[in-house]
């Protein structure tokens, strides 16, 4: 299956360097987009005959015939930072595509001798703009989540939500952070899923896990650093009337919230809290993660998103299902600290941009196709 929107980003990352470092949690599709490139050679490097070639990086590239590769799971290899230098610097043309679940792998293997010679993209559950290329609805994704052999599965694919948890824990967990107890750590992603999208505060964890905070504040690290959870800092420039350091956390897809929450059916009164997931799930492939945030004052006035950009004003994005239930307060709240800036409310029942005006603002009602041209 080809995917367009990723080819191209895949492409343009090329044209600034040779070497690409494709990332994203198990079984988000790397190896398909990969396998989909034009011309190609794959190499999957969990195979034994491949790594023993690879111990000799420079033989194996200069045996290469096509422009581009992929090194598919390079972390597997003891050497995988050599080997990407030794593309990067001796066969410049030689197009280098290498992929992983983890950061955590780039980050202990690569940072020093890949330094400006990779660029990095991640790549997310499926986002809604690729929903047809799928054949799935929307309803579809809110309910089976954004992993392709999920949400192409018939039903609810509940065993297979639960092979996957088991193999994360075995090949992304234990092969790369030193976590021991698995029944802890296993609870902690649970009841992490169960209040997706919430003020994280680490201390409410400890005793249903059976561990201490600073424990719990490393399986957050660990999660994060392999994408399973997206952790939002607060925007904030007053301390005195804003949250300025409790960060916001949303597991990373909503097949596996619906999972933990024992639910296999979408039901009308659970699609708004799925909603605001999609979003921060499609905002991940338009800005960088680092300027995603929300926003929230003392008085537990809260905007659900805020994008801020190097440069530009804060956008302020709220997430309904229907456009009509908009409440104007927090978003002025917002806009009585942070004067200049968009303002937006991403609605499932919107097909059109619609405005409307307040005494002070005025919003854009916009439906989740038409983010993209509304933050640029």
């Amino acid at each position: 299956m080809v995917r367009p929107f990723w080819v191209t980003k895949i492409h343009e990352k090329w044209r600034e360097k040779s070497v690409v470092w494709l990332t994203g949690v198990r079984r988000s599709g790397k190896t398909t987009l990969c396998q989909s490139l034009t011309p190609k050679a794959y190499y999957d490097c969990e195979l034994p005959r491949i790594r023993q070639a690879l111990e000799d990086p420079e033989a194996f590239f200069k045996d290469q015939t096509e422009v581009a590769i992929t090194l598919d799971e390079i972390h597997r290899l003891d050497n995988a930072a050599e080997v990407l230098k030794i593309a990067a610097d001796h066969f410049p043309k030689l197009r280098v595509i290498a992929t992983g679940s983890s950061t955590l792998a780039a980050g202990k293997k690569f940072k020093d001798s890949l330094t400006d010679r990779k660029r990095t993209l991640f790549l997310p559950p499926i986002p809604c703009f690729e929903l047809k290329v799928f054949n799935q609805s929307l309803e579809d994704r809110l309910l089976r989540g954004g992993l392709p052999p999920f949400l192409l599965a018939k039903g609810f694919p509940e065993s297979g939500y639960q092979d996957w948890i088991d193999s994360y824990w075995a090949k992304d967990i234990q092969e790369l952070f030193r976590i021991e107890k698995r029944a802890a750590f296993l609870k902690f992603v649970e009841l992490l899923a169960l209040q997706s999208g919430g003020m994280f505060q680490a201390n409410s964890f400890s005793t249903p896990c059976g561990v201490s905070h600073t424990t719990i504040a490393s399986y957050l690290d660990a999660l994060e650093q392999t994408h399973v959870a997206g952790v939002l800092r607060p925007y904030a420039k007053n301390p005195s009337k804003e949250i300025v350091s409790t960060p916001k956390v949303f597991f990373f897809d909503t097949g596996f919230v619906n999972f933990f929450q024992g639910v296999d059916q979408l039901h009308p009164t659970r699609k708004g809290h799925l909603w605001e997931h999609l979003v921060y799930n499609e905002l991940l492939t338009m800005v960088e993660k680092t300027e995603i945030h929300y926003w929230r004052d003392k008085s537990k006035n809260e905007v659900d998103f805020v994008v801020k950009r190097r440069g530009a004003p804060p956008v302020a994005i709220e997430c309904k299902s229907k456009f009509k239930d908009f409440d104007p307060h927090s978003i002025q709240k917002f806009r009585n600290q942070h004067p200049e800036g968009k303002n937006l409310v991403v609605a499932m029942d919107l097909s059109t941009r619609v405005r409307k005006s307040f005494d002070t603002f005025e919003v854009t009602g916009i439906s989740i196709a038409g983010l993209r041209a509304a933050l640029a």
